[in-house]
C-alpha cells in the first residue's frame, strides 16, 4: 500500500497516528508511508527520528478571539492545499489518513479534490473543529469512544477505539520495584500531562504532605519544566518525584491508581489495562473535551472526576482512601474501565483501511 498519514500539534494526535503506521508496517512491511505534519510543531522532530518520511506544511489554527488574524490563516490554508495536492498527485496514495490537528484540514481537503479515499480517526468524545469540517469528505470515520458514533454520519462511522490502546496491551510491564518502590505496597501515579501544568504544580505541591504516613506509595511526574519547583519540598520516603518517564505506560501495568488529566491518549491507556483513575480534566482545552472524555467514563463507573477548581489535599486524599478502603468499589472500577478498552484497536483501524483500498 501507499499511504499518506497526516496529524500534528500534540501528542494526542501524533502518537495515535504513529500507532496506525506501526500496525500498517506490521501487517504490510513493504508499505510506502509518507507523514505530513506542521513544519513548526513537535511532529517535525518526532517523526523523522522514527525513520518515517516527513513533509512539513506551514499551517495555523483559527483564532476565535481575533478574527482579523485569521486572514493569514486562510492564506496559509490555500497555500497548504495547493502544496498538498501536488504531493498527493505525485505520491499517488491508496488512502489518506487523518489523525487530528489543524494541519489535517488542507491535506484531507486536497485528498478529496484529488479523489483519494480518506479515513479519519477521532480521539476525543467530542470531535474537534478539524474533524467536524473534514468529516463530510471522509469515506470512513473511526472513533475512540462509543458516544462519538452519534456525532458523525452513521453509515461511514465505526467504533474502533484508540490505536494507542493496542500498543499499551503489547507493552512490557515495568515493575515498580525497578524504580525503588516496595512490591507489596500499592502505587499511585500523579501526572498532569507530559509537559506538566502551572496551575496543577501549585496544587500538587500542597498535596504532597497528605501522603505522609500513608500505607501506599506515590510517584509524582512533574513535567520537565516544573521539576525544579519541587526541589525545596520535604518529601516522605513513600514518595518519589521525577521530571518525566518515557516508559510510563509500562509502569502503569504495575500500578494501582493514576491521578491525571483526561486527554484522549490517557483515556486509551487507562482503559486498555483497566487502571482506576481520578481524572482532573483540563479546563483550558477547546470545547471542554477533556471533561466530556472523562464524563463518559465516570457515567459508567470507570473513573472519578475531580474538577481542577476542586482539587485540594483533603479532597484527593479522601478519594484515594475511598477507593483503596472499599475493595468492591475498586474492583468494579477496574472492570468498568476495561469495558472501554479495546485490545485490537489498531488492527480494527487497519481493517478499515484495507476495505477502502480494496
Amino acid at each position: 500500500m501507499k499511504i499518506i498519514v497526516v496529524a500534528g500539534g500534540t501528542g494526542g494526535h501524533i502518537y495515535p497516528a504513529i500507532a496506525i503506521i506501526n500496525k500498517i508496517r506490521e501487517k504490510e512491511p513493504d508499505s510506502d508511508i509518507l507523514y505530513i505534519g506542521t513544519s513548526d510543531r513537535m511532529e517535525k522532530d518526532i517523526i523523522p527520528k522514527l525513520g518515517f518520511k516527513f513533509v512539513g506544511l506551514e499551517m495555523a489554527g483559527l483564532n476565535r478571539r481575533n478574527v482579523f488574524s485569521n486572514i493569514s490563516v486562510f492564506k496559509k490554508f490555500k497555500l497548504a492545499v495547493k502544496k498538498s495536492r501536488e504531493i498527493i498527485h505525485d505520491f499517488k496514495p491508496d488512502v489518506v489518513i487523518g489523525a487530528g490537528g489543524y494541519v489535517t484540514v488542507p491535506v484531507l481537503y486536497a485528498a478529496h479534490k484529488e479523489h483519494r479515499p480518506i479515513l479519519i480517526h477521532e480521539q476525543n468524545s467530542v470531535p474537534g473543529i478539524s474533524n467536524k469540517f473534514i468529516g463530510r469528505f471522509a469515506d470512513r470515520i473511526c472513533v475512540s469512544l462509543p458516544n462519538s458514533l452519534e456525532l458523525f454520519p452513521k453509515k461511514k462511522t465505526v467504533y474502533t477505539g484508540n490505536p494507542r490502546s493496542e500498543e499499551i496491551m503489547n507493552a512490557r510491564k515495568l515493575l515498580k520495584t525497578e524504580l525503588g518502590f516496595l512490591g507489596n505496597k500499592k502505587l499511585v501515579i500523579v501526572v498532569m500531562g507530559s509537559l506538566g501544568s502551572t496551575t496543577m504544580t501549585l496544587k500538587i505541591k500542597d498535596l504532597i504532605p497528605g501522603f505522609n504516613e500513608k500505607s501506599y506509595q506515590v510517584l509524582i511526574i512533574t513535567g520537565k519544566k516544573y521539576y525544579d519547583d519541587y526541589k525545596n519540598i520535604k518529601i516522605s520516603s513513600n514518595v518519589k518525584v521525577v521530571p518525566f518517564m518515557d516508559d510510563l505506560i509500562c509502569l502503569m501495568k504495575d500500578s494501582d491508581l493514576i491521578i491525571s488529566r483526561a486527554g484522549a491518549s490517557t483515556i486509551a491507556e487507562i482503559t486498555a489495562i483497566g487502571l482506576p483513575a481520578i481524572l482532573v480534566p483540563s479546563p483550558y482545552v477547546t470545547n471542554n473535551h477533556q471533561y466530556r472524555n472523562a464524563k463518559e467514563l465516570e457515567d459508567a463507573g470507570a473513573c472519578v472526576i475531580v474538577p481542577e477548581k476542586d482539587f485540594s489535599k483533603d479532597r484527593i486524599i479522601r478519594e484515594i482512601d475511598k477507593l483503596f478502603d472499599h475493595k468492591e468499589k475498586y474492583d468494579a472500577m477496574v472492570q468498568n474501565s476495561k469495558k472501554f478498552g479495546l485490545s485490537d484497536s489498531a488492527t480494527r483501524i487497519y481493517n478499515e483501511i484495507r476495505k477502502l483500498v480494496e
